[in-house]
């Protein structure tokens, strides 16, 4: 037996207190159902969401002004529906110019 030497384990290693506590702190960052990581990508997700949130707020109060414009004045109605649908009146014609593709 005089060959096996002694290893010290430092007096740290030896309180349970900290073992418990290390322990504890694995199993919450890399064991439990909600890990440090999924954490992480809920976080990412909710921001993304946020961004979405507030891209639809101002796409939906654009769309009312232009709602409320359009509502307010019969001419700036009938400009809208020819632009944007091609409507035409009874006598006209209508000829829709596109570009020509890229080549």
């Amino acid at each position: 037996m005089s060959g096996l030497k002694s290893i010290k384990v430092p007096k740290l290693l030896k309180n349970k207190f900290f073992i418990a506590f290390a322990a504890f702190i694995i199993w919450i960052a890399f064991l439990d159902k909600t890990n440090l990581m999924l954490q992480y990508q809920f976080q990412t997700e909710v921001n993304k969401l946020e961004n979405q949130k507030e891209f639809f707020i101002r796409e939906i109060r654009q769309t009312r002004e232009e709602q409320q414009e359009l509502l307010s004045s019969p001419e700036k109605l009938e400009k809208f529906a020819r632009e944007k649908y091609y409507m035409k009146k009874d006598n006209e014609d209508l000829f829709i110019i596109t570009p020509a593709p890229a080549q």
